[in-house]
């Protein structure tokens, strides 16, 4: 049924709790893999909600550990770098791989102050070309 998964990640420990979702689902669906983190872009007040996702550096070791992660549940996985803003960067690429779920953590890093309605989680469900499942 999902033949190809999107898990976008950051630093939250909601984004590593749904690691464990998405091990049980790749391998029960036999799905492709694709992990995806975002080195987030300021706004244009010049303002970034997240200052742990501005480092190129901090976003490639990120994926290479959760690749490593994946690698010893044998499942391969492909691990994609973008800059921008993670909402739409997620729904792009989402639409490039063809992926049939998206699966991400809840009120992770990605949740604003400006409350809920602002979170990339609430924004990639309205984007998203595909099914989100959001992992409280």
């Amino acid at each position: 049924m999902f033949k190809t998964v999107l898990f976008p990640l950051d630093t939250s420990p909601e984004a590593q709790q749904a690691a464990s979702v998405v091990v049980e689902l790749v391998k029960f669906h036999q799905s492709r893999l694709y992990l995806l983190s975002v080195v987030e872009t300021p706004d244009e007040s010049n303002r970034v909600a997240h200052p742990e996702q501005t480092s190129p550096e901090a976003v490639a070791q990120l994926l290479a550990q959760a690749k490593q992660l994946f690698g010893q549940q044998n499942i391969n996985t492909e691990a994609i770098e973008r800059e921008g803003k993670p909402a739409f960067i997620i729904c792009d690429v989402a639409d490039e791989v063809s992926a049939d779920l998206i699966v991400m953590g809840c009120r992770g890093i990605g949740l604003t102050e400006e409350g809920q309605t602002e979170s990339v989680s609430n924004r990639v469900i309205n984007l998203a070309p595909c099914p989100v499942l959001v992992v409280p």
